[in-house]
């Protein structure tokens, strides 16, 4: 049980991870292809990481101590476990409950996922589910068998040719499972109304204020880590190795995201999230550089300049914050000051007046 319970927490720590290094080009693919972000499908792609780690973590994980090492045997005769569930349900008189049964039903049901996420958010059929399901198991089986490729003397685990069966079997079965999804929400192709503008909300407004936080924040720690462990490398005394790398990094942060508004106009999270400013009353370069000034990139250079500078940052956050719910479409500080509003991408092009009367 306790290793059990282990696998499962270290599935969804990594599951988190590769959830959260994976949210922004997730957002923006949910946009480009489905013309939105829906709650349901965001569960079910966290879901399928926290899984992908799962198949790993409860097949290979925890590794043998060195002290009690042993090695596995291999069962290369196919469907050998209906016998084993004959003999042992033959002892015990359990159907359901016995050991040997559960053991079973639960390679089976580790697939059952697998097949039900290739239809659902990959749109892929029974055929594909299968093979995927053969593929994966067979990764696995052969990694066990080979003690993790040559880590270990020899396999630590059984190879079990009925594994790659039962495997299989739970992966077609989750295919079929899939069918109970209405057809509208299965499937990664581009939907028809992909291309439609939609009301730009709060809602909307943040999750885009979210990615270029992340986004920004992502960078700036990528940067700093590999520019340390340079720093410590060259260096025999690191000194503030710290200081200089978390600086580099939000440096890096800032000229990407600026380059970004300043070729397109508007910030990562808005590319994500298919939103733009209108021109409003300002020429459009410097509109362009009001965006990035009261952007998350901006607020990450705020905060790494030493007290008192570093109270902009403050500001700026509780103005963000503020502002962005003065207005439904959430427009903040940049549709305050240059009088812009927030709209779809997908729509019209649309200029405001100076008198507020929009004409397209």
């Amino acid at each position: 049980m306790h290793n059990i319970v282990g696998s499962g927490l270290l599935a969804v720590l990594l599951g988190g991870v590769v959830a959260v290094l994976a949210f922004v080009p997730f957002v923006a693919l949910s946009y480009w292809r489905r013309g939105g972000l829906s709650f349901g499908r965001s569960v079910l792609w966290a879901g399928a990481a926290v899984y992908f780690w799962a198949i790993w973590t409860y097949t290979l994980v925890p590794p043998p101590d060195g002290d009690a090492y042993r090695c596995a045997g291999t069962n290369l005769r196919p469907f050998e476990f209906v016998d084993e569930i004959r003999e042992a349900v033959a002892v015990s008189g359990r159907y359901l409950t016995d050991p040997v049964v559960l053991q079973v039903a639960l390679n089976v049901l580790l697939f059952v996922p697998l097949g039900f996420f290739l239809r659902v958010l990959g749109g892929r059929g029974i055929l594909v589910a299968g093979l995927v399901g053969l593929a994966v198991s067979g990764v696995i089986e052969t990694t066990q068998l080979t003690g993790v490729w040559g880590v270990f003397p020899c396999a630590y685990r059984v190879f079990d040719v009925d594994d790659l069966i039962t495997n299989t079997s739970g992966a077609l079965l989750g295919s079929l499972v899939a069918f109970a999804v209405p057809r509208e929400y299965r499937g990664a192709d581009k939907t028809p109304d992909a291309d439609l503008p939609r009301p730009v909300t709060r809602g909307r407004r943040l999750l885009g204020i979210l990615c270029d936080v992340l986004g920004v924040g992502l960078l700036q720690s990528g940067v700093a880590v590999v520019l340390q462990a340079v720093l410590v490398l060259l260096f025999e005394d690191p000194g503030r190795t710290g200081d200089v790398a978390s600086a580099a990094g939000a440096a890096v942060a800032a000229v990407v995201w600026l380059l970004v508004i300043l070729v397109t106009g508007r910030s990562v999270g808005d590319l994500a999230t298919r939103v733009r400013y209108t021109n409003g009353v300002l020429p459009a370069w410097l509109a362009r550089v009001l965006r990035f000034v009261t952007g998350a990139a901006a607020y990450s250079v705020l905060e790494s300049l030493p007290a008192p500078w570093s109270i902009a940052s403050v500001v700026l956050l509780i103005a963000t914050v503020v502002l962005l719910f003065v207005w439904k479409d959430g427009r903040g500080l940049t549709g305050w000051i240059g009088r812009r509003r927030l709209v779809d991408d997908r729509a019209g092009v649309v200029s405001p007046t100076v008198d507020g009367v929009s004409r397209r």
